[in-house]
This record gives structure tokens, sequence and C-alpha cells, in this order.
């Protein structure tokens, strides 16, 4: 666009005729038509961006492609689901009250303690699961 700006600021200034001011119209319409649709055309780009399916398809992907996603997605699970059980396994169902409150305490806890020592409690894991399966070789009788 530039380009054409100055190519018609240089045309305008050798204006000496009727018949080159109005091929110089005809340019200048011409670039306004163009600028026109290319307006249009980004206004629908802008448009489309900024409509609420899109705005949460994309912030949805930006969230699902990063890098730490997945890692603090099963941190927080892991997280939540310890606090639940052990809430669970410590209170049961009980319609008492100060267990109830007492409870959710304990979950919170569990809750926290678990989400802090993600990696730790990943890596216990895994050596219990490695310990657990792994053959084990038979010693000869000495």
């Amino acid at each position: 666009m530039l380009l054409f700006q100055k190519y018609l600021i240089k045309i305008m200034a050798k204006i000496t005729s009727i018949t080159e001011l109005n091929k110089a119209i005809l340019l200048l319409e011409d670039q306004q038509t163009l600028e026109g649709t290319l307006l249009k055309e980004r206004f629908k780009i802008t448009y489309e961006s900024l409509r609420p399916i899109n705005l949460i398809k994309s912030t949805f992907n930006e969230l699902v492609s990063a890098p730490d996603f997945k890692e603090d997605l099963l941190n927080t699970s892991l997280s939540l689901a310890a606090g639940y059980f052990s809430k669970k396994l410590a209170i049961g169902s009980t319609n008492n009250p100060f267990k109830q409150i007492l409870g959710s305490f304990l979950q919170m806890g569990v809750t926290s303690i678990v989400s802090k020592n993600s990696d730790d409690i990943k890596s216990g894991i895994q050596k219990l699961i490695t310990l657990l399966f792994s053959k084990k070789e038979k010693q000869p009788y000495q």
C-alpha cells in the first residue's frame, strides 16, 4: 500500500490535464475499493475471533497445549482424590455436624499435604509398583 501511495503522490504532482486527473481519480477509487475490501475482511476475522465460543475454544486450546498442564492436572486430581477418600475412610457417612466439619478439615489437610508432596508420592508409588511386579531372581542354595 505504501508503494502505491507514493506512486499516486508522484502522479498527482505531475497532473496537468483533465485526462491525467481522471486517471488519478480512477486509481484512487481502485485503492479505496481495495482498502474497503481489506477492512471488511479484517472486521470479519476480528468478529469471529471475539465470538464467545471461539474465545472459549482458543482459551481451552492454549490451556491444553501448555507444557505443564497434564502434570498439574494429575497432581490436582491426585490431591483431591486423596483428600476425599481420607475423609470417607476416617468419617464415613454421618449426619453429625461435628464429624462432618472434622472430616472437611481432614480432607483439606490431606489435600494440601498431597499437593505439596505430589512428586515424592508419585516416585514412591512407582518404586512400590516396581518392587511388587519385578521378577525376583532365585538365588541358588549354598
